[in-house]
């Protein structure tokens, strides 16, 4: 068979966003957070428009794993369960984003609660030393799970440490596949959080986002500096996907991280949201004529309630409601002006046919010059496309051959 002809060229499913989904679910299963055959079975059925038919199958593989690790658990066999578990909270948060394809969203809550029931069933029986903590932030907590290094791993009574930030829209469940189970395979210690407008705190308090991430990891990081078992000097950062701003903007003003990695670097969030947009539409917006953007925008809208859900389903994390105002707060989001106070050694990963900020890792690059390292993935090695979906054991050993040697062992 040709590469032309090969699904890794031309696609697991000829509706491009199923096929990144599939993408990135395929691509956790080197870290037991899928299993390939199951997922392709679930979703051969599915064809490009159906999107009740892609909620259901992700739904429905959620709940088949998640009952696999039930039997296991009620067997004793811990392992089992651990693996099942993990696997029901990845499918079930790919679930959580496909209600945005659909005409109302009732299923969002219980898809939601779904994932995070499984989350909690893989922290119970995995054999990793886990807790639940809560970081104080502004009057209320953010909820985080840390994950202790092997005792052997550390230097005295301490290990290196890696704060994971998650995307927009991602689960914890593959946070975790994507950075923390290779971070404390080779002895960090890591922590995973829900921050302002990610899973818990958008879904279940209704916290958004906010482009100021520095107020978020601040007391981020005082908190898990005063964990034991933490050596405050060996703090590190990973931000994957739309993380890619929120770890370069904190790294801007917060200078205590010993080091950073962006997955991959984002300059300017609002370029995937108006990448497409008509440029007469775009100056609608720059000249401040926000009726009349929000009045062409919804006629647009009405020709297609996908288009519409799809932009409910983005908007909501930003606390936004008229088409005008969420475009002009994500806007906010950009480091064009603040990246070069960047002080902390900082890896930008950069892979090739990136689709959602293309140009931006090398922009951020050249902004960051004097600390950053520019690391390039490409299709020959299977890595291209948003966050290498498809290599992620190749990103984690390139990304942590060059933590190590900043705050490794």
């Amino acid at each position: 068979m040709s590469h032309a002809s090969s699904a890794f060229a031309t696609g697991f499913s000829p509706n491009p966003d199923f096929d990144f989904d599939l993408r990135v679910v395929l691509g956790s299963a080197v870290e037991r957070a899928a299993d390939p055959g199951e997922v392709l079975a679930a979703t051969a059925a599915v064809h490009k428009g159906d999107h009740p038919g892609w909620f259901a199958a992700w739904r429905d593989l959620g709940r088949r794993a998640k009952a696999v690790g039930d039997t296991a658990s009620a067997a004793g066999h811990r392992v089992s369960a651990a693996e099942a578990y993990l696997r029901a909270a990845n499918y079930f948060g790919v679930a959580v984003n496909a209600v945005s394809g659909l005409k109302d969203e009732s299923e969002l809550l219980p898809a939601f609660q779904a994932t995070r029931e499984a989350w909690e069933a893989f922290v119970a029986h995995t054999s990793a030393n886990v807790e639940t903590v809560a970081i104080p932030y502004e009057g209320t907590t953010l909820p985080g799970w840390f994950f202790r290094a092997p005792a052997e791993s550390a230097q005295g009574d301490s290990a290196p440490t890696l704060v994971t930030v998650n995307g927009s829209d991602g689960s914890l469940a593959a946070l975790w596949a994507a950075s923390g189970a290779p971070a404390l395979r080779r002895g960090y210690n890591v922590l995973l959080f829900d921050g302002p407008g990610q899973q818990s705190m958008l879904f279940e308090r209704g916290v958004p986002f906010r482009p100021d991430w520095e107020k978020v990891l601040t007391p981020v990081y005082d908190a898990v500096a005063g964990y034991d078992g933490v050596d405050a000097s060996r703090i590190a950062v990973y931000g994957i996907s739309q993380a890619g701003y929120w770890v370069s903007r904190a790294l801007a003003f917060e200078h205590r991280f010993a080091a950073g990695i962006v997955d991959p670097g984002v300059v300017d969030v609002s370029a995937s949201w108006t990448a497409h947009m008509p440029k007469n539409m775009i100056r609608l917006l720059d000249e401040g004529e926000d009726e009349k953007f929000d009045r062409d925008m919804a006629m647009g809208m009405k020709f297609s309630t996908e288009l519409s859900s799809t932009w409910q389903f983005r908007a909501r994390p930003y606390g936004t409601t008229g088409y005008a105002e969420t475009l002009e707060a994500v806007r906010q989001y950009t480091v064009e002006e603040v990246a070069a106070q960047i002080t902390t050694p900082l890896l930008i990963t950069s892979p090739e046919d990136e689709q959602f900020w293309p140009g931006q890792p090398e922009r951020l690059a050249e902004l960051t010059s004097g600390v950053s390292t520019l690391l390039p993935f490409t299709a020959a090695e299977g890595a291209n496309y948003h966050c290498e979906p498809l290599a992620r054991g190749l990103t984690a050993q390139c990304m942590f051959d060059w933590l190590d040697e900043r705050v490794g062992r």
